[in-house]
């Protein structure tokens, strides 16, 4: 079964969505600019695509990246009623002597879950971020246990965490891939959250306004950019997670997610993180195939109570392909001969195959977009017989 039609590279935004964890897939080409950094990775959210990435698998400290890992376990139980915005919590005395970045709290103040989260995100705190671990976990160490299953269950298999904040700790690792699994899921699964990433300055009544301002300064040069977090120790440089969204023409929306990891200074975590995410906005042209939900192929449906099943994909399938190729595409739709009915709405049937010069690029599973049930039993009968003949 194969169609034609105009666009390509490796796309996986319908699986991703599908899947339990991200499917990733790298681009061949174009190569990226030169990034001064030794870890980075270039993610689309909107294709799924990985467009640029160097030793993406290496561990590496995390440094105040845990925080966004902390962000996603109290966003879960935000959701989940366990804790609200309006409630005020205890600062303890861990929490109050925690060194490093602070958003100068003290265990005279009861405290709002909103202004630590504005603590934690823009300011960097690591007493907010433990207020908030024990607020959420009863102690440190039992929300760290929740990081860690919250690690697991998101498919991070090679990050461990041993702290809330992200102070130097032996084992206290992670990778750019599964810091771009982490920021992806975060900004899929909470975006009412992540206005605090966009904050620029905040700080909290009675302490230093000097300190309110937010350290990712992309946000005050690019106004495509909305987050997410920075991150330094000795050890592990500069780093920075960001992410911007812009219009593109013939797709609408399409957002980046850029991971670069031990920059040397402050000045070049950011000036890299730019390059790489105007590379990846320019050296691609990103082709719409097909809508959500719009048929990309409709095959026989062997005895069902119809006689056809539209298959395609929930999601939008969108590709991107390197600039000035978008005319150059192919697609193949495979699906395993005969399809027999019933059929379940949203049961994988097939796969789309996208081909630029006879070459895979992109594969996304297509699915059954209506339910589709079984014939009676003449119905049934007549096409056992068919198939028979056939």
């Amino acid at each position: 079964m194969k169609s034609s039609l105009m666009p390509t590279l490796r796309n996986w935004a319908a699986a991703a969505l599908l899947a339990p964890t991200l499917a990733f897939a790298q681009l061949a080409a174009p190569q990226p600019p030169e990034i001064a950094a030794r870890n980075y990775l270039l993610f689309d959210v909107t294709t799924g695509q990985i467009l640029a990435a160097k030793d993406v698998d290496a561990p590496v400290e995390q440094a105040s990246l845990t925080k966004l890992m902390t962000g996603y376990v109290v966003f879960d139980a935000l959701r989940n009623k366990k804790i609200s915005l309006e409630q005020t919590m205890p600062v303890s005395e861990r929490a109050w002597k925690m060194p490093g970045s602070r958003m100068f709290i003290d265990p005279k103040m009861q405290v709002k879950v909103d202004d630590l989260l504005h603590g934690m995100i823009v300011q960097s705190g690591n007493d907010a971020t433990m207020a908030l671990a024990e607020a959420v976990g009863g102690t440190a160490e039992n929300f760290v246990r929740l990081m860690n299953e919250q690690a697991k269950a998101l498919g991070m298999t090679n990050t461990a965490y041993k702290n809330p904040e992200g102070l130097t700790e032996p084992g206290h690792t992670t990778t750019a891939k599964d810091l771009s699994i982490l920021a992806n899921r975060l900004i899929k699964d909470f975006p009412e959250y992540m206005h605090y990433y966009a904050t620029k300055q905040w700080f909290y009544p009675g302490t230093p306004k000097s300190n309110g301002t937010n350290r990712n300064t992309l946000l005050f040069r690019d106004p495509t950019v909305d987050g997410l977090k920075t991150g330094h120790t000795n050890a592990a440089g500069y780093c920075l997670v960001s992410t911007a969204k812009r219009q593109v023409p013939n797709a609408g929306e399409r957002r980046l997610i850029s991971i670069l990891l031990g920059a040397a200074s402050d000045k070049d975590r950011a000036n890299e993180s730019q390059k790489l995410l105007n590379w990846g906005y320019t050296a691609f042209d990103t082709v719409k195939l097909f809508d959500g939900g719009q048929a990309v192929a409709t095959p026989k449906a062997w005895k069902g109570a119809q006689d056809t099943v539209k298959i395609g994909s929930v999601a939008p399938i969108v590709v991107n392909v390197p600039a000035g190729t978008g005319g150059k595409l192919e697609t193949q739709v495979v699906s395993q001969e005969p399809l027999i009915a019933p059929f379940t709405k949203g049961q994988k049937l097939g796969t789309l195959k996208v081909m630029a010069g006879g070459q895979p690029v992109a594969e996304v599973p297509l699915v059954a977009l209506d339910d589709v049930a079984e014939a009676g039993i003449f119905g049934r009968a007549w096409d056992a017989i068919r198939l028979w003949i056939k």
